[in-house]
């Protein structure tokens, strides 16, 4: 059945706007304990047309993520970048809002997880998507090498389950982070008595926050949310305003990795804790992400002196030392949680395996891209509305579709910097992109080409550094990339929701 389209956005904001200007009535009853500023009308009650605002704590860090508290970095190359290259990671100053980030790679035993739920779901009707979404074991081949043991057995075997899953294309890693938002999204609903357990669920009768926050899916559990609509049944779905949900689950862009591998709170003497400020000082620029040293070896006068800091190729044939002094311990990669994490508690953000970031590659992306989240691969969407102005119907497999917006759209709203949806090439020959960009023929450059980061167990110490960057085609995989998911922070920048800008003890605290 066809629902109207109801501006989720525009009610979660506005309930936001309300939250942060309430205060507390003198209602002895206990109802209606919050009245609007603006009106004066109780808030939560029933009697007063019902218009609920939740005390909402605050965003919980995500299981499995650490919180990485934004700011401004030289973002760019941290040493000088080899003649033979192109001079595309020049150092300008930007700055990232804060977000969380996985603590490692997406390991192999995680990805399963993922295929394995694909399988359960769609492998009676919809084969080809399971296909679709395997890593592909082929890229361990190598024409002069012996490796068909890593493509028996690396991605399936138990003695890999916490070695980072590898062979996954951009597209793929993207497809795994909207899975990974229905799931969490489903438990915390289920945990919440709004959904019951549906192992059964295939095709489109399977759960995702968006079916499910456009009364689209049917799974209503003992305990929906309070309605104190006057008119309403006494209990509704949840909606995004009530805090229940997470934000969706995404790659990095290449700003926020690399502002996140460099770890430069780890260089501020004096950093904000519960008796101090804190300072706008950092002493040193890193190079790499254990620390502003210039050096891949753990440099403490302890028994660990010496010991490489990350999984690379330190030269020519040689990947890990000889036998009873292994200088990284690892052949290929690494178990997901080795090594040191850098100073926000992020591990292998050099070395092991490269990682995908969501932007589209362009090598003059430093002379183009916004000072504040910089990032380069928009393309404007929207929810598709069929022509009488209802929300489209979900699809076979359980998605609501969505529709880029037309040039129409865009030309009618003046807010827009372009004419166009599309914004891979804005502001790098739009114009002359067809002869810019043909691929194939004087470039290896398009839309599909998407950068990656890092440095891999393959790599030599130079691409270690987080300014530096490289490219591939979002459709091809390999053997040295794998990729992190990431989750926006929504609200004040401080991880420990604390209210945003400087208040002087004038605003409340969430904690009551």
């Amino acid at each position: 059945m066809k629902r109207k389209f109801i501006g989720i956005g525009l009610l979660c904001l506005g309930a936001a706007t309300f939250f942060s200007a309430c205060s507390k009535s003198s209602n002895k009853k206990g109802k209606g304990d919050q009245v609007s500023r603006v009106t004066g009308w109780p808030l939560n009650d029933k009697r007063f047309g019902g218009y609920q605002v939740t005390n909402y704590p605050g965003q919980e860090t995500p299981r499995g993520m650490v919180f990485v508290q934004g700011g401004r970095f030289t973002m760019g190359a941290t040493d000088d970048e080899m003649p033979t290259l192109e001079n595309n990671s020049q150092r300008r100053t930007v700055s990232v809002s804060s977000f969380y980030m996985d603590e490692t790679e997406i390991s192999n035993i995680e990805y399963r997880e993922y295929i394995y739920w694909m399988g359960r779901v769609y492998s009676a009707d919809y084969p080809e998507l399971v296909q679709k979404a395997l890593p592909d074991s082929t890229v361990w081949r190598s024409a002069l090498g012996y490796n068909e043991p890593y493509v028996k057995y690396y991605f399936r075997a138990a003695a890999y389950n916490n070695y980072p899953v590898v062979g996954v294309n951009w597209y793929q890693a993207n497809d795994f982070c909207d899975w990974r938002t229905d799931r969490v999204n489903e438990f915390l609903l289920i945990q919440k008595g709004a959904l019951k357990p549906n192992p059964t669920q295939s095709n489109e009768d399977v759960f995702t926050t968006g079916t499910y926050l456009t009364a689209q899916y049917d799974g209503s559990g003992p305990r929906q949310a309070r309605d104190l609509d006057p008119q309403g049944s006494g209990h509704r779905a949840y909606n995004l305003s009530d805090g229940v949900f997470l934000p969706a689950y995404r790659l990095p862009t290449e700003a926020e990795w690399e502002y996140a591998a460099l770890g430069e709170i780890g260089d501020n003497p004096t950093p904000e804790n519960k008796r101090r400020r804190g300072e706008e000082v950092v002493t040193d620029r890193n190079s790499l992400p254990w620390g502003p040293k210039n050096t891949t070896r753990y440099g403490l006068h302890n028994q660990y002196q010496g010991e490489f800091e990350g999984n690379y190729m330190r030269a020519k044939g040689d990947v890990m030392g000889v036998a009873g002094g292994l200088n990284d311990n690892a052949d290929i990669t690494a178990p997901c949680r080795s090594y040191l994490p850098n100073a926000f508690g992020l591990y292998n953000m050099a070395g092991n395996v490269n990682e995908w970031v969501m932007d589209t590659y362009r090598p003059l992306s430093h002379e183009d891209v916004d000072e504040f989240r910089p990032f380069r691969g928009n393309i404007y969407r929207r929810p598709k509305v069929e022509e009488d102005g209802t929300l489209a119907e979900k699809d076979s497999i359980g998605h609501v579709p969505d529709t880029v917006l037309t040039n129409t759209e865009i030309l009618e709203n003046g807010r827009y910097q372009s004419r166009t949806a599309d914004l891979n090439s804005f502001g790098d020959g739009d114009s002359l992109s067809n002869v810019v960009y043909s691929y194939g023929v004087n470039t290896l450059v398009n839309d599909s080409t998407k950068v990656y980061k890092g440095g891999s167990w393959a790599d030599r110490a130079y691409w270690l550094s987080p300014g530096t960057r490289r490219y591939m085609q979002g459709n091809l995989s390999s053997n040295t990339i794998g990729f992190r998911c990431v989750m926006d922070r929504l609200g004040s920048p401080d991880g420990d929701n604390e209210p945003g800008g400087n208040n002087f003890g004038n605003q409340p605290s969430h904690k009551r």
